[in-house]
C-alpha cells in the first residue's frame, strides 16, 4: 500500500531544496516548511542511522536520541532494506 511519492509536487520542493545554498538558508527555509516536531523528527532518524551505522546497541540509540524502539526499528530497516539513500549520503559526508 505504498504510495508514489514521485509526484509533480515533490520534485518541485526537491528542486526548492536544491536551491539552497548554506545552513543558514536551510534553516530559514525548514523552519518555514516544517514544524519544529517535524524536524527534531527528521533530524533523529539520521541520528538513528548514523549509530546504527556505527553498530550501536538499539537501547544506547534510544537512550542518547530519545527515539522509540519502532522509529529505531523503521530507521534500520530503510538502512537495511531501503533505496540505499541514508548510505550515500552517508558516504558523500565522509568525502567532504
Amino acid at each position: 500500500m505504498s504510495k508514489n511519492i514521485r509526484t509533480e509536487a515533490v520534485d518541485k520542493l526537491f528542486e526548492a531544496i536544491l536551491s539552497l545554498e548554506n545552513k543558514e538558508e536551510c534553516y530559514l527555509f525548514f523552519e518555514d516548511v516544517c514544524t519544529i516536531n517535524e524536524l527534531l523528527s527528521l533530524s533523529q532518524r539520521f541520528e538513528v542511522a548514523k549509530m546504527l551505522r556505527e553498530r550501536k546497541t538499539y537501547l544506547e540509540i534510544a537512550e542518547k536520541t530519545g527515539a522509540s524502539t519502532a522509529t529505531i526499528s523503521r530507521v534500520n530497516r530503510s538502512l537495511n532494506y531501503g533505496n540505499d539513500g541514508y548510505e550515500m549520503v552517508f558516504n558523500r559526508l565522509k568525502e567532504s
